[in-house]
């Protein structure tokens, strides 16, 4: 699977987050003195970009990130603290009656791990098919998209009267993008899509998503920790840290050119198919610090080998350095 030569920017969005904050109050007991809450975890603090329809566009970073929350707030899962979700040129978190109806139709999730996202007590036709009943789909209509569905996918419709458990993992994961695409969609997000397969399997589900979104016209927002895989299936990537995003660029120039130091950090780690080849591998050291007291100035510069003093004081401004690529850094 490889990327292809576009620009994310050319068109219209489909989607776009303006400033978007998710803030989560600690649970727990204030203190009887000081009688204050404890401070709010600040998953996602202010991150904006756009994904034009058709690309896919990658969200990468360690654990503890934001990611999967920007993920969760997009499908209205989470509502935001701040900020704004527009899907289409509309507020998804405003939409009622008809108009949310038809997002949810618009808009569908593969989860990472198959085993957990599809139930053990329905059948493969069941979990397929459940997106086109909500929308109203009966009777033969019905089964003869679930067949289509999973064929298009690589399965047999005879999958159709089995259970999840009879499934590999990757056919499993197979099922969970039928359901996915079974009513027609525009967007899916995709949160760690093939984190949990073997190694010799997520090259074929990769393939599977890029062929499905060539032939439906999909776009995708893709979630992952690894960065080499979204290299490979995305056209422009996000790098996040602490619930900020430190750069972003077409995926060609962030292999090619990281700006900042976390970025050329998570790109040493991937490993080069030629021994030959010159690589040196860069440290992370310590730990994320916690999103509920993130360090003041740039929030990567505890773990940052080339911080300057400046960095610990003053945020860094996100802008754009070259076309199309943006960075957070006082020293690019």
């Amino acid at each position: 699977m490889t990327t292809r030569d576009t620009n994310a920017t050319d068109g219209a969005p489909i989607l776009e987050l303006v400033n978007l904050k998710k803030y989560f109050q600690q649970e727990g007991l204030a203190s009887a003195f000081l009688r204050r809450k404890r401070p709010p975890v600040r998953a996602v603090d202010g991150v904006s970009f756009r994904v034009t329809a058709g690309q896919n566009f990658g969200l990468v970073g360690e654990s503890g990130s934001g990611k999967t929350t920007i993920g969760k707030t997009i499908l209205r899962l989470e509502q935001p603290t701040d900020g704004s979700v527009l899907f289409e040129g509309a507020d998804v978190h405003r939409l009622r009656g008809g108009a949310l109806k038809e997002f949810r139709r618009a808009t569908h999730v593969v989860f990472q791990d198959p085993n957990s996202s599809l139930s053990p007590r329905m059948r493969v036709r069941d979990i397929v098919g459940e997106p086109l009943s909500v929308q109203g789909v009966r009777g033969a209509a019905l089964r003869e998209r679930v067949a289509e569905v999973l064929q298009l996918v690589g399965l047999s419709p005879d999958a159709a009267r089995r259970y999840p458990h009879e499934f590999s993992g990757g056919q499993r994961q197979r099922i969970a993008v039928a359901r996915a695409v079974a009513a027609d969609p525009k967007l899916i997000v995709l949160d760690e899509p093939v984190s949990a397969l073997d190694v010799s399997i997520r090259a074929q589900i990769l393939n599977l998503l890029r062929d499905l979104q060539d032939r439906l016209n999909l776009t995708y927002l893709m979630i992952a920790h690894d960065l080499a895989v979204v290299y490979q299936a995305c056209d422009t990537i996000g790098v996040m840290y602490l619930g900020k995003l430190a750069e972003q660029a077409p995926s060609e120039a962030l292999y090619r050119e990281p700006l900042h130091p976390y970025t050329r950090i998570l790109l040493s780690a991937i490993p080069r198919p030629d021994p030959t080849q010159r690589h040196e591998r860069l440290p992370l050291t310590g730990e994320i610090p916690s999103p509920s007291a993130p360090p003041p100035g740039c929030r990567f510069h505890p773990r940052c080998p080339i911080a300057v003093e400046r960095c610990a004081v003053d945020e860094p401004e996100w802008r754009e350095v070259e076309p199309d690529h943006w960075v957070a850094c006082h020293l690019v």
